[in-house]
């Protein structure tokens, strides 16, 4: 399943807290585009359709609909440094074709 680092949670949690969405559920979505690459987004949202898929990870509260589930199945949201001093959410979806693992060192 889906899941977020501690780093991407703590942003997570902290741009509720300053944007007044404390208590909203994460809705993350994604598109596959002509070239296999996936787009994402995300907002907070507190309207829960029935059939979303609800669950928790590194204590935030996320919602997908079920169309998003097998793009988003096994993929991870960080939040790391992607230029000197610009933080930024990242996506590891291994079902990305332009995805490349992080190397170890």
């Amino acid at each position: 399943m889906f899941k977020l680092t501690p780093a991407a949670a703590e942003q997570v949690l902290k741009a509720a807290k300053q944007g007044n969405a404390e208590g909203m559920s994460l809705r993350l979505a994604a598109e596959q585009k002509p070239d296999g690459a996936i787009e994402y987004r995300m907002g907070f949202e507190d309207s829960i359709q029935e059939d979303d898929i609800r669950f928790q990870s590194e204590g935030v509260d996320l919602v997908l609909s079920p169309e998003d589930v097998p793009l988003l199945d096994q993929a991870t949201m960080d939040y790391a440094e992607v230029e000197p001093g610009k933080m930024h959410f990242i996506f590891l979806n291994p079902k990305d074709p332009h995805y490349k693992p992080p190397s170890d060192g």
